[in-house]
């Protein structure tokens, strides 16, 4: 599926966790303000990396006032938001692909979800296709954050991010 067409790669290098936090208000903007649909999304890195905490800044970019917690031992985390729910999903402790079937993992993506899915390897064939992928790896004491898209909707987020006119988030 990925073409010319539809893949567009971007990166920002994000200097703390504050501009982590940023960047994941900005994406939620772009959602809610250009894209007004959901979107699925594999986060991919280290821990430690950062993928828990510029999903914070979506979540609470998309309205959430609160907590934002790691679903480190839940697996999922549900926001339920005006107009929209968002799912943030860690699946670095399953232990077996078909617990996703037993949580009815299917029922989590449709056109009002947003879903974040750190270690998505780890549910291989039961999730949903990613219209993005965010790749996060340290670069000294900062994070160099890299973005792929695999479908139009994923090329629009990111030429929108682009436009934002954002080499640094600070």
């Amino acid at each position: 599926m990925n073409n010319n067409l539809t893949t567009h790669r971007c990166s920002f290098s994000l200097v703390d966790e504050q501009a982590t936090v940023a960047m994941g208000k900005q994406i939620a903007k772009i959602v809610k303000s250009e894209l007004n649909q959901g979107i699925v999304v594999y986060l991919n890195g280290d821990l430690g990396a950062g993928k828990t905490t510029i999903t914070r800044g979506f979540v609470q970019g998309m309205g959430h006032v609160g907590h934002v917690k790691s679903p480190t031992y839940t697996l999922v985390e549900p926001y339920d938001l005006v107009n929209w729910q968002v799912y943030h999903f860690d699946l670095y402790r399953l232990a077996d692909p078909e617990e996703l079937e037993f949580m009815g993992i299917r029922d989590y993506f449709n056109e009002n979800c947003c879903c974040f899915i750190e270690w998505p390897e780890k549910g291989n064939g039961l999730l949903a296709n990613a219209d993005i992928t965010i790749n996060m790896a340290y670069q000294g004491e900062q994070r160099l954050v890299e973005f792929q898209s695999h479908n139009t909707l994923g090329k629009n987020l990111l030429l929108a991010l682009e436009r934002s006119n954002i080499d640094s988030i600070e």
